[in-house]
């Protein structure tokens, strides 16, 4: 006699997940919530009158192989914000501020235990960021997924009024770029790090860098920074902002042009901010080519802000909370192909 948990699914302990996670999802309910936690659809509605023209801006996204660090360290309450608070910035550098998240997590053996330490990360970025965790789905796969592992992915829906929209079309050749520190690897570049810590170097995630003054676990693990904080104060002024870029994978090198418009090019000063000692490690415990460290990894900078020249010191006074450094004028825009160039040498 074959039942669904002999095959592989456990109702009960989905059950007992679902009972340990619904207080968390409420306490990140704001005032538009009008379903509970459980429903086949999420239910929000928008402020009447707040936004005279919205637009909804939605984005999708995962954590990536940093999931193996967390699977290493038996540490899982810092991916969920790591996942939220890349969904923000996603949408963040169109204007628009965060509505509502959804989650998926998928495994191939439920744990309860497991599930509850995810979503608390979760809320607690949901929270941090204003934005109501509204639902999502929690899922058993047997055979699906190697033991002890899971798969994290998240979808957030924002809004901004459709005349604060941020699109980066405004830019032009003289304006100012500058650059927000990011607080380590963010949720980019983990297949490279993970060779070169674990494979190339043989190192475990208790093990000291010296170089950096934390375990390997301590790094890998630091959570991606939200950027709404520092960046609300500007929405609040129409126009001051020209362009925002979140340097997700790919680094400075392909995330910028991104925003760019035909006819911009991107002057960086590779001197104009220090890079994380650890950049400067895996780059050379690894033998990294310089120019795929600035394609991998976002090397400090987490988020860009394009501005006019004359706007610059405005810009600066008003960026709000920030995860490390102050705000840093990275470079500028000359006339030529879409793409950024570097210049200088690193401090």
């Amino acid at each position: 006699m074959i039942d669904y948990k002999s095959a592989g699914v456990d109702i009960d302990a989905g059950n007992e997940a679902v009972r340990r996670i619904k207080h968390l999802a409420r306490s990140t309910f704001t005032p538009g919530v009008l379903s509970e936690i459980g429903t086949f659809g999420g239910l929000f509605r928008l402020e009447p009158g707040r936004f005279a023209d919205p637009v909804l801006v939605a984005s999708a996204d995962g954590v990536g192989t940093k999931l193996k660090v967390a699977f290493l360290a038996g540490r899982h309450d810092t991916v969920g914000e790591d996942l939220v608070n890349h969904c923000v910035n996603d949408i963040l550098v169109q204007g628009a501020r965060p509505l509502f998240f959804l989650d998926y997590l998928a495994t191939g053996r439920l744990s309860p235990e497991v599930t509850e330490q995810v979503v608390t990360g979760i809320a607690r970025g949901c929270r941090d960021n204003q934005c109501a965790l509204l639902g999502g789905e929690t899922a058993e796969m047997p055979g699906f997924y190697a033991p002890g592992e899971y798969d994290l992915a998240g979808f957030i829906v924002g809004v901004v009024d459709r005349e604060r929209l941020i699109d980066g079309r405004r830019l032009a050749p003289g304006d100012v770029l500058i650059g927000l520190p990011s607080t380590g690897l963010h949720t980019n570049g983990y297949s490279l790090a993970r060779r070169i810590v674990f494979d190339t170097l043989g190192l475990g995630v208790d093990a000291q860098i010296e170089e950096v003054g934390e375990t390997v676990g301590e790094a890998l693990l630091r959570v991606h920074a939200s950027y709404l904080p520092a960046i609300a104060p500007l929405l609040d002024e129409p126009g001051l902002v020209r362009a925002l870029a979140h340097i997700t994978g790919g680094g400075i090198t392909e995330n910028l042009p991104r925003v760019l418009p035909e006819g911009c090019q991107a002057s960086i000063d590779k001197g104009a901010w220090e890079v994380p000692p650890l950049f400067t490690f895996l780059e050379k415990a690894g033998g990294v080519p310089e120019d795929d460290m600035y394609r991998t990894f976002n090397m400090g900078i987490g988020l860009i802000v394009g501005c006019a020249a004359a706007d610059v010191d405005r810009v600066l006074a008003r960026i709000g909370p920030l995860p490390g450094p102050g705000p840093r004028v990275i470079g500028e825009l000359v006339s030529g192909p879409r793409e950024v160039r570097y210049r200088g040498t690193r401090s």
